[in-house]
């Protein structure tokens, strides 16, 4: 396990123990982004976000895979998103690659769907990937109807044989003005008419889920949520 290590929050100057997260490595080991731990750990905050700056490239020490992990950072009570200086590399990391000026992260490892875990977990993993930290799944389906469940979204995965209603959207939408977080809902059959219609009002993103592994944008907001990742944490 990581060591914890005293943080001091560069807004409000209160100090906070912050224990740097483990990340599964393909082979299966963790990995953890090391942060300096010398004394107090040097930390900024972040007022502007990029998706090259949210990300740095960390090697497995077992198996010497080169993942793309967050930066480790945390968010103090005082609202500032606090960032810690990484140990042995530049603040920014390393970037994905950039073409035409603009950051692209790198491509979304698919998730074969075989089972209704299998589905959950590829869900999760795109909210990762687009970049909301802290998303965890729930197999069998909890009472709340929700599948998925982060900081900042909420999500319901559907696998059945048949389209995703109007209503499944709705209710996913008010769970997530309950709790003030996006809603997104993925779907193997896809939507119906009257759902589609309800998201593009709700400004709802709806992706289709595909076997193969990778969801794929089916309005407007779900491709602006590809396009731009997370709100906030970009």
């Amino acid at each position: 396990m990581a060591r914890s290590v005293l943080v001091r929050c560069p807004d409000c100057h209160r100090e906070h123990t912050y224990v740097p997260p483990e990340f599964p490595c393909v082979c299966g080991a963790p990995v953890t982004v090391a942060v300096l731990t010398s004394g107090v750990a040097p930390a900024i905050s972040v007022r502007h976000r990029s998706w090259s700056g949210s990300w740095t490239e960390v090697d497995c020490e077992r198996c010497g895979h080169a993942g793309q992990w967050p930066q480790p950072e945390f968010c103090c009570p005082c609202g500032a998103t606090v960032r810690l200086t990484r140990d042995g590399a530049p603040q920014d990391g390393a970037a994905p690659a950039v073409a035409g000026g603009a950051a692209r992260r790198p491509p979304f490892g698919p998730v074969a769907i075989e089972t209704a875990y299998d589905g959950v977990t590829c869900a999760s993993e795109y909210l990762g990937w687009l970049g909301f930290w802290g998303v965890r799944g729930a197999v069998p389906r909890p009472p709340s109807g929700l599948d998925l469940r982060g900081p900042a979204v909420v999500g319901v995965v559907d696998q059945g044989t048949e389209q995703t209603g109007v209503r499944r959207v709705e209710t996913l939408w008010l769970h997530a003005a309950s709790v003030n977080a996006l809603a997104v809902a993925f779907s193997v059959a896809g939507f119906d008419a009257e759902a589609r219609l309800r998201a593009e009002g709700l400004r709802l993103p709806l992706f289709a889920l595909e076997l193969a592994g990778t969801p794929r944008p089916v309005n407007r907001a779900a491709e602006l949520l590809l396009e731009e990742g997370a709100p906030g944490q970009m």
